[in-house]
């Protein structure tokens, strides 16, 4: 299973760049998102920035994962 996580654009420096995912800053190409911008949201797998996303539709991906992750604790119980 792949997995692409969320993360906004820190700082571009032509195809490298930094992101935000969660607490942590990702040093991330951005190669394959030629038009994203510093502030941007990107879809971020394996180290590549893969696709643009709007701020909404990253916010509703951690909302999601915040379910998931309460559903999986209350089954553990």
């Amino acid at each position: 299973m792949c997995l692409a996580l969320p993360a906004q654009i820190l700082e571009r420096a032509g195809d490298d760049g930094w992101v935000q995912l969660g607490e942590s800053r990702m040093r991330t190409s951005l190669l394959l998102t030629p038009d994203a911008l510093v502030g941007d949201w990107v879809l971020v797998h394996a180290g590549f920035a893969i696709q643009q996303v709007s701020e909404e539709d990253a916010q509703e991906t951690f909302r999601l994962f915040d379910e998931m992750a309460e559903k999986a604790q209350d089954e553990s119980r």
